[in-house]
């Protein structure tokens, strides 16, 4: 990153100081949660996308996680009690953020 920042502000013939700091380019990655019961056994309620959201802001794995769209909520089939979550979060390359995640 300090070399693409130097080359920036050696290429360019004015006012260096206004350039932002460097960053690495962004793509999203996506995550898929799965065993997740649909309906709760204790309240008797369907999950919502305001209980996932609850549980990813309190949980220390996604502390520097990005959102890149909302979540999705998918029933596994009309007769199963077990759902799938999609989130999808912005991430490197090299899927930095994914890894972390999932490790």
């Amino acid at each position: 990153m300090q070399e693409i920042e130097k080359y920036v502000k050696n290429s360019l013939p004015s006012d260096v100081e206004n350039i932002s700091l460097p960053r690495l380019l962004q793509s999203k990655s996506y995550l898929k949660i799965i065993g997740i019961l649909y309906i709760s056994e204790k309240t008797n309620n369907q999950i919502s996308l305001d209980d996932i959201k609850n549980v990813l802001k309190n949980n220390h794995l996604f502390n520097d996680i990005v959102l890149a769209s909302k979540l999705h909520i998918i029933k596994v089939s009309p007769k199963s009690n077990m759902t799938i979550i999609w989130i999808d979060i912005w991430d490197m390359q090299n899927r930095t953020n994914a890894k972390k995640v999932i490790s």
